[in-house]
């Protein structure tokens, strides 16, 4: 069973993320990067990308995250702020009940994109 079963599937995603960014948009290492996005979107293409990642159905037709997420660089994205992000879904999962060693295997896997996210 995939990681994306054993969390629950597409409501659980989508709650995680309806969670998930007004944190974001609240957190002040965070929230600059965020400046005139519009959330809605975000979560629309951001939705099938953590599906995929959490190996879930693949549909996500999106740039990589690296890509994505080089236009920031110049905007201070960082390790610090990496790091914000992650804890901040660490705290949402937390919250929904997820499992210590669920939330183990996601932290993995963001821990696992920070050199993409970084450009490095």
């Amino acid at each position: 069973m995939s990681l994306y079963d054993e969390l629950g599937g597409a409501p659980a995603v989508s709650l995680a993320l309806d969670n998930f960014y007004p944190r974001v948009l609240a957190h002040p290492i965070v929230s600059p990067f965020f400046a005139g996005v519009d959330m809605d979107k975000l979560k629309e293409r951001a939705t099938p990308f953590v599906t995929m990642a959490l190996g879930g159905p693949n549909t996500y037709q999106g740039a990589g995250l690296r890509e994505v997420h080089k236009h920031l660089l110049t905007q201070g994205l960082d390790d610090s702020a990496f790091d914000a992000f992650v804890d901040l879904f660490e705290d949402v999962l937390k919250e929904l009940g997820v499992a210590a060693d669920k939330r183990g295997e996601v932290n993995a896997l963001l821990q696992g994109a920070r050199s993409e996210v970084l450009n490095r």
